[in-house]
């Protein structure tokens, strides 16, 4: 039986939870393109079964940011998926700060078993900084999803060298992640 993985692309296309902007980049505009090239790379893979939360990239999901993650979840809960995989790019007020961190909601869990080969493979991949697997109870879709959950921090969009890479390399962005869940599951 297939893995159902479901693959939310952080924030709307505009409104209400949108993303975070840098450097003439939008995150939403990242996260839809990324997660879309990441579900297109598992569907061509027979052991996995893949939904996404926004299937068109001007797909609004909610009426305020509150609803927006909770539609997010209730995707994933209901279809019911086996992993909830969350992809958004970094931001900081301060332009040095650049790498790649994975979030869970706790260490030494199913999460963070699967953070870390993701995490492993966008650093040796993609030459961005090792920032770590994070604990972060606080946010919302790793709280209230009801399967391991992570939420991938690709790279900082405020990092000028970090941009260039989450503009040019999204296709390797999705790559990186697809070959840590097959580390993650014994495949790779």
């Amino acid at each position: 039986m297939a893995i159902k993985i479901f693959i939310d692309q952080g924030h709307n296309p505009y409104g209400f939870n949108a993303g975070a902007e840098g450097n003439g980049l939008r995150e939403q505009d990242i996260t839809y393109s990324v997660g879309t090239a990441l579900a297109q790379i598992l569907e061509k893979d027979s052991r996995f079964d893949v939904r996404v939360s926004r299937e068109m990239p001007d797909q609004v999901l909610g009426s305020d940011n509150a609803t927006s993650l909770c539609q997010r979840v209730e995707k994933a809960n209901t279809w019911p998926a086996d992993y909830f995989v969350s992809v958004h790019a970094n931001a900081s007020t301060n332009p040095d700060a650049n790498g790649s961190e994975v979030y869970v909601y706790s260490l030494d869990t199913a999460a963070a078993s699967l953070a870390q080969p993701v995490l492993d493979s966008i650093v040796s991949e993609l030459g961005t900084k090792d920032n770590g697997v994070r604990p972060n109870p606080s946010l919302y879709v790793l709280q209230k999803t009801m399967m391991p959950a992570i939420l991938v921090e690709l790279a900082y969009i405020t990092n000028v060298e970090d941009a260039v890479k989450l503009r040019d390399k999204q296709q390797e962005f999705a790559l990186a992640i697809y070959h840590g869940i097959l580390k993650f599951f014994g495949y790779a």
